[in-house]
């Protein structure tokens, strides 16, 4: 507001004391150009009635800012989410830390674009007496309210189980799984009678983000079992025979925690074909590894082993044999049905349009893997937030938002499926990508 307009508005409302809406806009183009000393003249002894109930924030924060939290607190009265964070802030200024943040939760709870990471940071400080050898006595601030189980969190991060409810589609697969794996985890003694042993090892390939990893995850959850989610790192070492004292060092405390189920992501790195490895130490982990999976001395009843690849075909055949990666299953894009499952799952729990129709986005999603789909989701969330942001109220996800996600979003599992297909086509001798074959087929793309 320019000097011209505020001087009118101050001149009209020196004509017309008892006019509350005029005051309170005075107050609010003082408090824009920061000129504190004029607002809190203006504001003067007025009770909060003197003023609309909407306009009472505006004396609220004149009065905050002049220092006077005690009777800024009259002016937040009103039931709206900016009267709570008002609220908070006088509060905590009064040195009421847990009325202050109660009434921080009202606010963002009401309307989640209110968080303030520095009030929070001030309303959950606490305060520790230290007391030195020698000299006064010290009052030291910290924002460290880190408990031992908080730390153990950091260190290491429990992940929540999860379950075939969690996974979206897939439903052949999950049978196999269930008939081949979780039954015999869940009935030993029928399966010992017909001399068959839990574990064993199944082969997840597929085109990267159709969830193979959520698979394994959920079978483990499925299975009661402890999982070990084994990345590169934990193996692979630069010193010679180190990777293979790891690798048995893991399938020992496997053994150990029976039933367990061991992931290996990216199974490639550690499984390649021998026959293509420049480095002897290559060959010698793979070596390990079929030892570990079948050796005339290992007992891996109640071990399961699953691993996950996207180029299935750089395997080393000796991992399909019976006893190994005895079940190689294919974890293929998701059909219509279980991208409508998807889209669902993925949209639980977010603010969202009610009674929104997800039909047209399945229809236009084919060939979309399921990380694609949470692409296309995550990234109308973003545009919601943008807008919630901007309008200073929550606004949920529409199916506008939506569609103009997918304008944004492309398909990454097409250039997996061209490749496969060639080895469908021209190496498919013992009939590995029979599966890959047939879903081409289905879909048009063979």
């Amino acid at each position: 507001m320019d000097d011209a307009t505020l001087a009118s508005l101050q001149a009209a409302l020196a004509a017309s004391p008892d006019n509350g809406p005029l005051r309170a806009l005075v107050l609010k183009a003082l408090l824009e150009r920061n000129e504190l000393t004029q607002a809190r003249a203006v504001l003067g002894d007025r009770a909060p009635d003197a003023f609309p109930e909407p306009d009472r924030l505006t004396g609220a924060r004149v009065l905050l800012q002049s220092g006077e939290p005690e009777r800024a607190l009259l002016f937040c009265a009103a039931p709206a989410a900016e009267a709570s964070l008002l609220s908070a802030r006088a509060l905590s200024a009064l040195g009421r830390k847990d009325e202050a943040r109660a009434a921080y939760q009202r606010a963002v709870s009401a309307n989640p674009t209110l968080e303030d990471a520095e009030l929070l940071a001030q309303l959950t400080a606490t305060v520790r007496e230290v007391v030195p050898e020698r000299g006064p006595r010290l009052r030291v601030i910290a924002n460290d309210d880190t408990a031992d189980d908080e730390v153990e969190r950091v260190l290491a991060p429990p992940q929540p189980p999860l379950t075939f409810a969690d996974v979206g589609g897939l439903e052949e697969i999950q049978q196999q799984i269930r008939k081949r794996i979780i039954l015999p985890f869940q009935k030993p003694s029928l399966f010992e009678r017909f001399r068959k042993k839990a574990g064993g090892g199944i082969l997840l390939y597929g085109p990267p983000g159709c969830g193979k990893t959520l698979l394994a995850r959920a079978t483990a959850g499925e299975c009661g079992a402890a999982f070990y989610n084994v990345a590169i790192s934990d193996i692979l070492d630069m010193y010679i025979g180190e990777s293979e004292r790891k690798l048995h060092a893991l399938f020992e405390k496997a053994r150990q925690k029976t039933p367990a189920v061991l992931f290996f992501d990216e199974l490639e790195a550690l499984a390649s074909k021998r026959q293509y490895s420049r480095e002897g130490t290559s060959a010698k982990l793979v070596s390990q590894f079929l030892t570990e999976m079948d050796g005339f001395a290992q007992a891996n009843s109640g071990v399961l082993i699953l691993g996950a690849t996207n180029v299935p075909w750089a395997i080393d055949p000796a991992f399909r044999r019976p006893g190994r990666f005895d079940r190689v299953l294919f974890v293929p894009p998701p059909d219509a049905p279980a991208r409508e499952e998807i889209l669902g799952l993925l949209l639980k729990d977010r603010p969202r349009e009610q009674e929104m129709d997800l039909g047209f986005l399945v229809k236009h999603t084919q060939g979309f893997s399921g990380a694609d789909l949470g692409n296309v989701v995550d990234t109308a969330s973003d545009a919601a937030i943008e807008r919630s942001l901007a309008q200073g109220a929550e606004s949920p996800i529409t199916a506008a938002d939506l569609k103009q996600a997918l304008q944004e979003v492309k398909p990454t599992a097409l250039e997996w499926l061209t490749t496969a297909r060639n080895y469908a086509r021209y190496a498919n001798e013992a009939g590995q990508y029979d599966e890959v074959l047939e879903f081409l087929q289905k879909h048009g793309k063979a």
